[in-house]
């Protein structure tokens, strides 16, 4: 599904200020933060401008600036809506996306190194929010043979994160992307991948949950959905025995009010995880509704 961000309104559409404040929670990995302009081509890294840049950032901590969105650090590239979104890009921001987007660098970036390669309204957000930064961009062209090379230098001074290290933090960055603050716990520190597209998500061989690679989110498997209970994140209480895959409202004690529709959430009855699934309703409305479907499952306890 594409999302459609064709004027300076676009700032304020809920996907993106939803995003926008589920950026607020996102931390960096290693000592350095690389600052690159975004490119029309979804997920970034398809683009010819990034696949330029990625020879020589790849090692380091990578964070997209961009607007309407602000920012994206590389490991939620894929992420929906930060892969589907279409917007111009002109290059000439409006002083609200400058602040949008340099509010967001400033908390992401703090007590880092910050090397930016940027031009135009990218490096103003910079300017405008950053006190200490290093710019290597040469005629406001990103990708001219003398920006890379400075950018190649300059990284020559810099620590390098491992792959591992980089796997993790991408695993738990999306976690707390989609489960919110508390959100990485969700993936413990001994998780493995496997597949070549989707990634099961392992840990001591149980699978946890399912990586999506189309919309860059998790799909919950039944343990995944203990861990969650445990966090007590994306909980929905139910006062009866799950017969169908299908959750109705006036079946439901409790829900977590942080739940938006296609959240994933798990079901609870007596503290036993009886199913996870993806909400049709807010929490909210399950709690307070006498009607309707509340989740649809996709896997539930065999009794």
């Amino acid at each position: 599904m594409k999302v459609i961000c064709s004027s300076e309104e676009s700032l304020y559409r809920p996907e993106a200020v939803r995003w926008r404040q589920r950026m607020e929670l996102m931390k960096p990995l290693g000592d350095t933060v690389v600052l690159l302009p975004c490119s029309m081509k979804k997920p970034y890294s398809n683009s010819k401008s990034h696949q330029k840049f990625r020879k020589l950032t790849r090692s380091f901590q990578e964070l997209i600036v961009t607007s309407p969105f602000g920012i994206c650090p590389r490991e939620l590239e894929n992420t929906f809506p930060i892969q589907s979104y279409d917007v111009s890009t002109t290059g000439s921001w409006s002083s609200d996306e400058i602040e949008e987007s340099g509010r967001l660098i400033a908390k992401y970036c703090e007590g880092k190194k910050v090397v930016a390669n940027l031009a135009g309204g990218y490096l103003e957000s910079c300017e405008a929010y950053l006190d200490d930064f290093v710019n290597v961009c040469v005629d406001e062209r990103p990708t001219a043979p003398d920006s890379l090379y400075n950018l190649r230098m300059e990284l020559k001074n810099h620590q390098r994160v491992n792959r591992r290290d980089k796997t993790l933090h991408e695993l738990k960055s999306i976690a707390r992307y989609q489960f919110g603050e508390g959100g990485e716990d969700f993936i413990p520190d001994n998780v493995k991948t496997k597949g070549m597209y989707h990634k099961r998500i392992l840990s001591n061989g149980t699978q946890l949950a399912l990586l999506n690679k189309d919309y860059g989110l998790f799909r919950l498997n039944l343990p995944g959905g203990e861990i969650l209970k445990d966090l007590g994140i994306h909980v929905v209480n139910i006062d009866f025995d799950l017969q169908t895959n299908t959750v109705f409202a006036p079946g439901i004690e409790k829900a977590d009010l942080n739940i938006i529709p296609n959240d994933e959430v798990v079901i609870v009855r007596d503290d036993t995880v009886v199913g996870v699934g993806k909400a049709v309703m807010t929490g909210r409305e399950m709690e307070e509704c006498d009607n309707g479907i509340a989740v649809k499952l996709k896997h539930r306890l065999k009794k």
